[in-house]
């Protein structure tokens, strides 16, 4: 990576966005797994389900604040390192951050009080509506902050207004229905209950393990396995719409992801395993099955999937066509309005105007994207191809992880139905070290679908070189240098905090029944715990 601005702006955000992603998963599944529990409480009055949900409401509420401390940071680097960016789209980007602050994380942090201090103040159906709220508002909050990156990703429902030089809202409507925006929210969501339910799974696998608190871990064992088997597969099956839809709208990242250099003959194989070469443009060594990306991409036997090379073709015709609005923008500006230009030089740009960011892909080669080059604007062209190797395989990576994630829960789920949880015992130190496999598995999601898009800010809107702050490297590296120690201190306080909790187990609950001393008398053994 070179030592300038942009690149070191990008690699701060990438930091701290993916430090804050550590803890947003757990926060989404344990949501929802905690109000499963209270709900299963609330219908059977069985004392060992609200000390189940006090349990793991402890170990939600450390992670709960590790993410609110590590987000807060997150929103003003669009205006310290990212203030052209800020300018051009803050009217469309701004608006669901604001609602998610107003709308969802009032409601998450309000009812998140009631959940632990409202045990003994509220009726048991009183604080199960608060635990569903608190669930309610952490999905609440990622649909919102993913309808504004699946924005990002698909630009709908704005247009750029050369008055004014920033892209405006024209149909909020189709900036929150938006398919890539959804598609995303539920993939993610998804994947944050799986993270969870293999969090939940493997600390109670632990306690089986050492004979502790047994019958509470066999219960959230029953939870997870159920739970997290249902949202693997809808993993899955949401990545799968995921991949349809980039083949309508990020069609470069998909080629990208599968190394695919030429256009194969419909429908395309998928490639297994390959050795993308960048410099070569071409993949070495691959291990293909035949006419699967062409199903998965597109759902059809006869369309093309379009490989690297045809889609930098059409990118150098974009930056051809998005010179001429450049032309034509610089003299709707001298006129000081679209009113005072020729008709012709209207119809240039309203004809050419959605390539006008092709044309800003020149800034790193030319000063005035009119002046350009033939060989100019092949190199910028072909600026539009992310790294291929580190994309290709981070997916596949990911994608592997997703298929494990289905075999373990779904072997926890057949196990927890025949009531065998505890006799198989490597089984559940499987079940103990894979705890850490989803969070890789979450952020190899996003490094895809960040980087992938690369070099966009805004896909075909905005490109990331144009969109920084006027800063100085040492100001950069001095943040970047402070964002990485704080938050490292705070993810060994966290990791200390859950590893304290954990090893302490569940509080005794004055709910549950006082142990049975020596000399009173039991008809039939109790589970331990």
């Amino acid at each position: 990576m070179e030592l300038d601005v942009v690149s070191l702006s990008r690699l701060q955000f990438a930091m701290t966005a993916m430090y804050h992603f550590l803890f947003v998963p757990l926060t989404l599944g344990l949501s929802i797994i905690l109000a499963i529990m209270e709900t299963v409480y609330v219908m059977t009055d069985r004392p060992v389900w609200r000390q189940m949900t006090k349990f793991w409401g402890t170990l939600f509420g450390i992670n709960f604040v590790l993410g609110v401390a590590t987000g807060i940071t997150m929103e003003f680097q669009f205006g310290m390192n990212w203030s052209y960016y800020s300018h051009y789209v803050g009217d469309i980007f701004g608006a669901p951050l604001a609602i998610e602050g107003l709308m969802a994380f009032f409601l998450e942090a309000t009812f998140v009080g009631l959940f632990f201090f409202g045990w003994d103040r509220m009726s048991k159906l009183g604080h199960l509506a608060a635990t569903w709220a608190v669930a309610a508002g952490s999905n609440f909050s990622a649909l919102w902050i993913l309808i504004a990156n699946g924005w990002m990703q698909n630009p709908v429902g704005a247009a750029f207004n050369p008055a004014t030089m920033r892209m405006e809202i024209t149909d909020f409507y189709e900036v929150v229905f938006n398919p890539v925006a959804q598609a995303k929210f539920v993939h993610t969501v998804s994947a944050g209950y799986v993270t969870a339910a293999i969090f939940v799974l493997g600390v109670s696998a632990w306690y089986v393990l050492k004979g502790r608190h047994v019958a509470l871990a066999k219960r959230s064992m029953a939870v997870a396995a159920s739970f997290g088997l249902l949202s693997s597969l809808s993993v899955v099956v949401l990545g799968d719409e995921s991949g349809y839809l980039a083949t309508e709208h990020q069609r470069m990242k998909l080629a990208a992801i599968e190394g695919m250099w030429e256009t194969e003959p419909a429908p395309a194989p998928f490639t297994l395993i390959g050795f993308p070469d960048q410099q070569a443009r071409e993949t070495h060594h691959v291990l293909q099955i035949p006419a699967a990306l062409g199903l998965i991409a597109t759902r059809s036997l006869d369309t093309q999937v379009p490989g690297i090379r045809e889609l930098v073709g059409h990118a150098q015709e974009r930056i051809r066509s998005g010179i001429i609005a450049y032309d034509a923008l610089q003299q709707i500006r001298a006129a000081r309005g679209l009113d005072r230009v020729s008709p012709a030089v209207r119809e240039a740009f309203e004809a050419n105007g959605r390539n006008l960011g092709y044309a800003y892909l020149l800034g790193r080669h030319v000063a005035d994207p009119r002046q350009a080059t033939a060989e100019q604007i092949e190199a910028a062209a072909w600026s539009t191809v992310p790294q291929v190797a580190p994309l290709f395989w981070s997916f596949r990576i990911m994608v592997g992880l997703g298929f494990y994630f289905i075999l373990l829960l779904g072997l926890f789920f057949w196990l927890s139905a025949r009531q065998a949880l505890d006799r198989r015992r490597w089984l559940l130190w499987v079940a103990v070290l894979s705890i850490p496999l989803p969070w890789i598995a979450a952020e190899l999601g996003w490094f895809v679908a960040e980087f992938g898009r690369q070099p966009w800010i805004i896909e075909g809107v905005l490109p990331t070189a144009i969109a920084v702050s006027s800063l100085g490297i040492t100001e950069i590296l001095l943040t970047l240098a402070g964002f990485v120690t704080l938050y490292s201190v705070l993810f060994i306080i966290e990791m200390g905090l859950m590893i304290r909790a954990i090893r302490k187990g569940p509080e005794p609950d004055h709910g549950l029944p006082a142990p049975l001393t020596a000399a009173a008398p039991r008809a039939a053994p109790l589970p331990a715990e």
